[in-house]
């Protein structure tokens, strides 16, 4: 499947290893092909240059944010939370329309630091916001719960079959994003309902960031046991 991966940070850069090592042909989007190239230094959060990255991953493909929509039967949000809606955008809503998308950002605000609060919760969420600003695109939420290196490695952690979700309005689609996850390692995975579940996951997030304190790493999921 041609897969578009829009976003070029830590998960973004991960899916788009772990999506092709699973046999896909993945593009990146970025904004700007050329700036994102350019650039020497390592980026705020320590990560390497965008372009050290792509000199080792040459059957990643790296686009415009359209041009690599424009081409994929599936696209994958690894966009900011803060910047989706404006990357979306400029992916284009045409290049979107009749595609599902694989929504895992979540809409984190880092302006206190910290652990980072929500810039939406309770009574909307990221997902549905991506939903009604592209109404033709079958919007799924997915992997918005576990980091980055977990998402397409489920097995990495010791203790097997941790918990994955789906909310989404289209179960054609999310039979599709299941399926997926399926083919990156993922046994247990719980379709939540409507898109409007995804406030649930993306509210998870706040336990997240404080285990991550607790534990003093990100390589740990949860179980829903029943």
């Amino acid at each position: 499947m041609r897969i578009a991966v829009l976003g070029t940070g830590t998960v973004g850069r991960t899916l788009a290893v772990g999506l092709a090592a699973a046999g896909h042909e993945v593009t990146v989007g970025t904004r700007d092909v050329a700036v994102t190239l350019s650039r020497k230094a390592a980026d705020p959060m320590g990560r390497p240059p965008f372009a050290d990255w792509r000199g080792q991953h040459q059957g990643v493909g790296v686009e415009s944010l359209a041009e690599a929509a424009a081409g994929a039967q599936l696209v994958v949000n690894a966009l900011s939370g803060a910047g989706a809606l404006s990357g979306l955008e400029a992916a284009g809503e045409g290049n979107l329309s009749g595609k599902v998308l694989v929504d895992v950002a979540n809409p984190l605000d880092f302006s206190r630091g910290m652990p980072p609060s929500l810039t939406v919760s309770n009574t909307d969420s990221l997902g549905e916001q991506i939903q009604r600003r592209f109404p033709g695109t079958r919007v799924v939420k997915a992997l918005n719960t576990v980091n980055a290196g977990l998402m397409v490695d489920p097995a990495g952690l010791a203790a097997a079959g941790h918990t994955v979700f789906v909310s989404g309005d289209d179960a054609t689609a999310k039979a599709q994003v299941v399926a997926l996850l399926e083919s990156l390692g993922w046994t247990d995975i719980i379709d939540l309902g409507d898109i409007t579940t995804a406030r649930g996951t993306e509210m998870y997030v706040a336990l997240w960031t404080r285990l991550m304190g607790a534990l003093g790493t990100a390589a740990f999921s949860i179980k829903v046991v029943r």
